[in-house]
């Protein structure tokens, strides 16, 4: 049998700037620029994030500083 995994959570920007330490100004500019992951629109104008996404990137962070 395959594995079951979790269901991905969506994050709101406040949760987001919290988990990233990151400012709202500075999380779009990363994700214009593509070193940030991309929101979704979650409907009703809230925009979310894959909170599986925004932990990868911030693992990618910390590998990048540990191979520094």
């Amino acid at each position: 049998m395959g594995r079951i995994e979790a269901a991905d959570r969506l994050l709101g920007l406040d949760e987001v700037k919290t988990v990233a330490g990151l400012g709202k100004s500075m999380i779009y500019r990363k994700m214009r620029a593509g070193t940030f992951p991309k929101a979704c629109k979650a409907g009703g104008g809230s925009t979310r994030w894959s909170e599986r996404e925004v932990q990868a990137w911030i693992n990618e962070q910390l590998a990048a500083r540990a191979a520094a």
